[in-house]
């Protein structure tokens, strides 16, 4: 088996559960996914299957979220999956007060990931470290968030912003909705979460466990999430020389620096090839053949 399933992750669920169950469902031991997702959310999940586990590192970065934020509650992990630290009443706070601040959130911005993440630090996820009652001192770390839309607006005590927020790799949604909490000075916390977009894949073309468990079983070709790579074509003793792990001299536009590339003969997909700067010379990084 070789390819992509875009697996519509259920609440609950680890993304390490969600392997665990492709495996066995498809009766296949070598499957990963790109993009870890709490188990709190759902939405998609690109899982791969077979030899496609080796081109998760080249599937693209963009992300998108449809995510609540409920004001006036913090907690120990910035969702509802953790310990309440404080509440505080906010049935005044209106959509007109929040919205100007959500362009301090667009662009490059300096972010302090949750304590409770996967991030590892000194050999130890950083939850594990919280779990254990040590202190965490958390990393800034720069993310990117090129969109966030206003989706919905629902008051009440602790009222709550549905916003959809389409971000870079490393983006913790958790934080978002902590720090536009601290901003309106209320605090806030993340109550829902639905990952709409990852690694090219989108939630309108996911596929449900139950529909895997049915036979529903039709994998992505490894190549189609991978539209964000140039493509370049040999000829049958070039394809054949490459694939035997040789680097092939080919003619292209000059380049500025290193690039991966899908690699095809004819129709066929070989894999991913690197392109070295200046000599245009094609190196195997990835062979499926």
């Amino acid at each position: 088996m070789l390819g992509f399933l875009n697996l519509n992750k259920p609440v609950d669920f680890t993304s390490h559960d969600c392997v665990a169950k492709v495996r066995k469902i498809l009766q296949c031991k070598r499957v990963g996914h790109g993009g870890t997702l709490d188990p709190a959310a759902t939405g998609v999940l690109p899982i791969a299957v077979g030899q496609a586990t080796r081109l998760l590192q080249f599937l693209p970065e963009a992300k998108a979220y449809r995510a609540k934020i409920r004001f006036g509650v913090q907690t120990t992990t910035d969702d509802l999956a953790g310990e309440v630290i404080e509440r505080k009443p906010c049935s005044e706070l209106t959509l007109d007060q929040v919205e100007p601040l959500l362009g301090q959130f667009l662009g490059k911005i300096e972010q302090i990931p949750p304590a409770y993440s996967a991030i590892q630090r000194g050999g130890k996820r950083l939850y594990e470290l919280a779990r254990a009652g040590e202190k965490v001192d958390v990393p800034v770390r720069t993310v990117e968030v090129s969109q966030i839309e206003v989706l919905g607006w629902n008051g009440g005590e602790y009222p709550e912003l549905e916003v959809a927020i389409a971000c870079g790799p490393g983006t913790y949604i958790r934080a978002i909705a902590r720090d536009l909490g601290n901003l309106v000075g209320v605090g806030g916390t993340l109550a829902g979460l639905i990952r709409t977009l990852s690694c090219g894949m989108n939630l309108e073309n996911s596929v449900s466990f139950e529909d895997l468990e049915i036979g529903k079983i039709d994998l992505i070709k490894p190549d189609f999430p991978l539209q964000n790579l140039t493509a370049i074509k040999l000829n049958a003793e070039a394809a054949n020389r490459w694939c035997q792990g040789q680097k092939i001299l080919i003619e292209q536009e000059t380049i500025t620096d290193k690039i991966s590339v899908r690699v095809y003969q004819e129709q066929q997909f070989l894999g991913v090839g690197e392109l070295i700067n200046n000599i245009n010379l094609l190196c195997p990084k990835v062979v499926l053949i």
